[in-house]
């Protein structure tokens, strides 16, 4: 018979998956404890915006605390490093273990099958751009796209690439180039794989396709702990019937254990490894990119709170601000601040501040701790809070020692 789960046995489980314990270990003093965090993430999602802190870096804190940024980035970008980046879950981290097993999706992309029609219509129309970036690129080494001598320039943003950053990411994505390093702006500077990744990644045999999906659905489940077919399609943004289809053979080969939620809707899959927990006393802001809220549907399943990125959003149409955090408390969102560093006055500021309709009469005291070491974390003298949301008050007088 299929086991049947509660939705907080669930909810322990997949918290449990993600990093979150009974208590938190207290921060990473070595690399070795932020790379097995991050192979146990099994990817980090990178975002660029910096109103409080760019995206990659938070996962790590909102797990084990105020660990020095500094090790973060010689683990993505140092000249031995154990991390690449790709296109996972978005733009993202990932362990260098994970590299030959994304190399079918790189494959995608230069024949132009699904969503990267644009890529290897580029490749082809563009032949001269994209040749003279490479061989600028072998001849000068590790280039950002702005130091590409090719093409017109565009008018800059997202949508206005310059041939030379078009021809970059192309070839980025199709594997022939892979990231250097990232300078102080964010901008990513390239190079020829074979002069970043260790022979032994370069050297590895490609997997075949189905192996190499299989591997990465083992991957995501062991990160999920308790998933449904969606969420594990997510982690990787896989096809459906790719997913479909690896989802089926694991559970056929015992690596996956159909199981019921109570209250949700789709079958669940549950990792034979995951732990039980009987309890999880989790205090932790989550950027609004971390991989435990990354999929909101998942999220609004699991702990019952719609989350909404309102960054594109007008400003007087947003509900709950601009970047916003929810606060993970014990096993639950109990509240979510719109955050903003304040570098120049060293203040981080609370733009907003709500809680949920369960949050308890610790949830203030508790808040306004996490937003204290979140600020000197960040090298931050204090925090204010200001006067909007219903749980502006009780969070003010809650830093003020009230």
């Amino acid at each position: 018979m299929k086991d049947t789960l509660s939705a907080a046995e669930a909810r322990r489980i997949a918290l449990a998956a993600q990093g979150f314990r009974a208590e938190r270990p207290g921060p990473a003093t070595t690399k070795q404890q932020l790379t097995r965090l991050i192979e146990r993430l099994g990817v980090v999602q990178i975002d660029s915006v910096n109103v409080v802190s760019r995206t990659h870096y938070l996962p790590a804190f909102s797990r084990l605390g105020a660990y020095p940024r500094p090790m973060l980035e010689e683990l993505a970008w140092a000249r031995k490093r154990p991390l690449f980046e790709y296109w996972a879950h978005e733009a993202s981290l990932l362990p260098l273990t994970t590299q030959p097993l994304l190399r079918w999706r790189m494959a995608d992309a230069h024949d132009g099958v699904g969503v990267w029609k644009g890529v290897a219509r580029f490749l082809r129309e563009h032949r001269p751009v994209v040749d003279r970036a490479l061989e600028q690129i072998r001849e000068r080494g590790p280039l950002a796209a702005s130091e590409l001598e090719i093409g017109t320039k565009g008018p800059g943003g997202w949508w206005g690439w310059s041939d030379a950053k078009r021809a970059a990411e192309c070839l980025f994505w199709i594997g022939a180039l892979t990231t250097a390093t990232r300078r102080g702006t964010f901008e990513r500077v390239y190079d020829l794989p074979e002069k970043v990744l260790p022979r032994a990644v370069i050297e590895a045999p490609t997997p075949a396709r189905e192996d190499a999906q299989r591997a990465l659905i083992r991957i995501a489940a062991r990160a999920s702990g308790v998933a449904t077919e969606r969420d594990l399609r997510d982690h990787f943004r896989m096809g459906v019937a790719e997913t479909k289809a690896r989802v089926t053979e694991l559970v056929e080969a015992g690596e996956l254990i159909p199981v019921g939620v109570k209250g949700w809707r789709e079958p669940a899959f549950l990792d034979p490894a995951a732990r039980r927990p009987r309890r999880i006393e989790a205090c932790a802001l989550l950027s609004p990119f971390d991989n435990l809220i990354w999929f909101r549907e998942r999220t609004e399943r699991m702990f019952g709170v719609r989350v909404r990125l309102e960054i594109y959003t007008p400003a007087e149409k947003r509900t709950h601000g601009y970047y916003v955090l929810p606060f993970l408390e014990g096993d639950a969102i109990t509240a979510r601040v719109d955050l903003k560093a304040d570098r120049k006055a060293g203040v981080l500021v609370v733009q907003a501040s709500h809680a949920e309709p369960w949050a308890g009469a610790q949830t203030p005291e508790r808040l306004a701790g996490e937003l204290r070491t979140m600020a000197a974390w960040l090298g931050l003298e204090r925090v204010r809070v200001e006067p909007k949301g219903d749980l502006a008050g009780r969070l003010a007088r809650a830093l003020s020692g009230r």
